[in-house]
């Protein structure tokens, strides 16, 4: 007997045939001799319906009342799951956060999981019943509501997983595994069988939207083995979809020099212009940001010459570029800079694979793969199984597919 935590996200729980769908797959893992407990999303679109309702009541809402409103999507989910498990002749019940319960910080919106008490799940998985619980939510240590920001509901299901000390927890999504690129991009991107904690980390990081960040990461300390595979296939083999796993568990058979390519278009391009060469000017201008806890990315300083000055050029989200530009507005006197260039027709392009470990030449292929297309590169950040690159916004797919091709990622013809 196998203990699993099943996840399904919104697309998976997006009406009530689809609710019905996922119960009938539920109860094949039951059938199959398997102890299940399910973390749900809310409906597709119902988190977007309940946080517009807070806006309108209030710009200036209240985050503990914003968390009650918003984690009822998770609620109603999860307590029409059990409902058509019941139908389906399988013992179920709902578990909402502070029933179990999940404890977290105090972080409203943006919680995170300190502990789980397994001890009544465990009581009711022992009695044979599937445990639905909702994702996305927890309690905060003053009793209130909490929930865990946007994608809460992957991490959700892996720290139940680590707690409860399951064997596997499938992340059933809208694609069928982690690809080598997006496919929609390259139709020749390959399904990978397996991916290392940290080649997911990486790619999450840069773009990849199969899994939340915080979820892998959280999956890579607990060691929790997680799947992804589709919610819209029948198929329960178990070869389907991608296993996240330990570098031990990947064959180096099996492994490729660069495992995948991932892009992000949600980053903006900020330069400050002829600020003072001396020590201390680049920390008066990135501790402010990160006082405001803003993520700063990539970094280029040009090199001072004659003129007592240089130019800094950084990456941060694009959501974020308001409140840069303001932070460095109101610390520009202690800065020192003439003035901000900003640019968001940007976009990051990486490339990830473990492999890069033991092999040379892998930032000199992608810089002589885009410089053959004419792509300039405009900033460069690496990490020891990452090289990231900024470019023109419109050389985006362009750059993946060259690169794809130049990684030797190209899935056979026919």
């Amino acid at each position: 007997m196998a203990r699993i935590v099943m996840k399904f996200g919104g697309t998976s729980m997006a009406g009530i045939e689809r609710i019905r769908h996922v119960a009938a797959r539920v109860k094949r893992a039951v059938d199959a001799g398997n102890q299940v407990a399910v973390v749900v999303s809310a409906m597709a679109g119902e988190t977007d319906r309940l946080v517009g309702f807070c806006r309108e009541a209030s710009a200036l809402y209240d985050p503990r009342e914003y968390d009650v409103v918003v984690s009822a999507g998770e609620q109603v989910t999860s307590g029409l799951l059990a409902i058509a498990l019941q139908a389906a002749g399988v013992p179920a019940r709902s578990w909402l956060g502070w029933q179990l319960p999940i404890a977290t910080s105090d972080a409203h919106a943006s919680a995170r999981i300190g502990a789980i008490d397994t001890t009544a799940l465990d009581a009711s998985l022992a009695a044979g019943e599937v445990a639905v619980i909702p994702g996305f939510q927890g309690l905060a240590p003053g009793g209130r509501v909490t929930t865990l920001g946007r994608g809460g509901s992957d991490t959700s299901a892996v720290a139940l997983a680590a707690a409860m000390k399951a064997d596997r927890c499938d992340i059933y999504t809208d694609v069928d595994g982690v690809y080598t690129t997006d496919p929609r991009i390259v139709p020749r991107a390959r399904k990978l069988a397996k991916v290392t904690y940290e080649e997911m980390l990486e790619l999450a990081s840069v773009g990849a939207k199969v899994l939340q960040t915080r979820s892998v990461g959280l999956a890579m300390k607990e060691r929790v083995r997680v799947r992804v595979l589709s919610s819209f296939s029948d198929t329960d083999d178990e070869d389907t979809g991608t296993l996240i796993v330990g570098e031990e568990e990947v064959d180096d058979m099996e492994r490729q020099l660069i495992t995948g390519i991932a892009h992000d278009k949600n980053e903006a391009k900020i330069t400050l212009t002829q600020v003072p060469d001396r020590p201390g000017a680049v920390a008066s201008i990135f501790a402010p940001l990160a006082d405001a806890g803003i993520n700063v990315d990539m970094i280029v300083q040009n090199v001072a010459h004659s003129t007592g000055s240089t130019d800094v050029t950084f990456t941060v989200p694009a959501a974020e570029l308001a409140r840069t530009l303001d932070t460095l507005d109101r610390a520009k006197d202690r800065i020192g800079y003439d003035t901000v260039i900003h640019d968001t027709r940007v976009a990051k392009i990486s490339v990830v694979g473990v492999g890069m470990r033991s092999h040379a030449g892998v930032a000199s292929t992608m810089f002589t793969t885009l410089g053959d297309r004419g792509i300039n590169v405009l900033a460069i950040t690496t990490s020891e199984i990452k090289v990231s690159v900024l470019i023109e916004e419109d050389y985006t797919e362009l750059a993946v597919r060259v690169l794809h091709t130049a990684y030797g990622l190209d899935a056979e013809a026919g």
